[in-house]
């Protein structure tokens, strides 16, 4: 185990990465630290399990690149965020969505939740579908919604079956029914409640030719895999990187221009740097450890 003040530097280090905060304490933990109610989740169930372990660094990654398939979802991003020029400011407000989602109170979750809708109401425009047709869109249509919402549950169950070591309490199903709950205040009135109908939605979006690799989709792309980091996370990125394109089904590969790695170097190698990441930066989660003492305060979780 490293010292405790090496342990520390590297641990304040990364939460400042994550969450654009130089202080490295998330501005959103008290957020979740306050609250008079329980949240959507226990520490038991499975979206706590999958989100606080580290196979979320490579779910982020994929769900990005499965969203880029989208063409609406590319134009929402390419024309109403500055996602090149504040690339961690853009990372941060994602994570602060998942985590008090996961970890927050009711109440924490529904503010999170009107921020959310805030944001996506300022988002709408056109694109051209892969059959030629103009279309115009609102982040908050429901189709575009649900294609997020996919895209995120698959990827980081994906990645955590592949690249963690906890099982999900309940398996697949349980993650996908019981996450379909934090989309219901961002307006997707239903969303898929087992890893079957998940991947049957997926299908359906090619089915219908809605999902394309065009030129904007490949710039976006290429962002992603070269996002600009701080020197000393570039290579752990591009080991997650790698990590998240081999997670990829060989048809969106295909249609986003990606090769893989071999799964016998990735895979080990993936789990191997996570591991080490969590050795390095050490146990503790300021942000579950604020969600746990909120629980053991409210009488709902013992208290360690």
């Amino acid at each position: 185990m490293p010292n405790n003040k090496v342990q520390e530097y590297f641990s304040k280090k990364f939460r400042a990465l994550l969450s654009n905060e130089p202080s490295g304490t998330p501005p959103w933990i008290e957020t979740i630290a306050a609250g008079e109610t329980g949240g959507l989740f226990l520490p038991t169930d499975a979206p706590w399990v999958v989100h606080r372990d580290f196979g979320t660094l490579v779910g982020g990654i994929r769900a990005l690149l499965v969203q880029a398939l989208h063409p609406g979802a590319v134009n929402g991003v390419a024309n109403h965020s500055r996602y090149q020029e504040d690339a961690l400011g853009r990372l941060a407000g994602t994570i602060r969505w998942l985590t008090v989602t996961t970890f927050g109170s009711l109440e924490a979750v529904a503010g999170e939740a009107s921020r959310v809708n805030r944001l996506h109401d300022r988002v709408s425009g056109s694109f051209t579908t892969p059959r030629g047709k103009t279309r115009n869109y609102k982040a908050a249509d429901e189709d575009l919604l649900l294609w997020v919402h996919v895209a995120f549950t698959k990827s980081f169950l994906v990645c955590h079956q592949l690249y963690a070591d906890r099982p999900i309490p309940g398996g697949a199903d349980a993650y996908v029914a019981q996450w379909a709950r934090s989309v219901t205040q961002l307006g997707l009135a239903t969303a898929p409640t087992t890893e079957k109908d998940l991947d049957e939605t997926i299908v359906s979006y090619a089915r219908r030719d809605e999902l394309v690799g065009d030129d904007k989709t490949i710039e976006v792309i290429r962002f992603i895999r070269e996002p600009g980091l701080p020197w000393i996370a570039r290579g752990v990125y591009r080991v997650l990187y790698a990590a998240a394109v081999y997670s990829l089904p060989e048809g969106a590969r295909s249609v986003l221009r990606l090769k893989a790695l071999p799964g016998w170097v990735i895979v080990p190698t993936t789990r191997w740097l996570l591991r080490t990441l969590r050795w390095i930066i050490g146990p503790d989660s300021p942000i579950e450890d604020a969600a746990l003492a909120r629980l053991a305060r409210l009488g709902i979780w013992p208290s360690n």
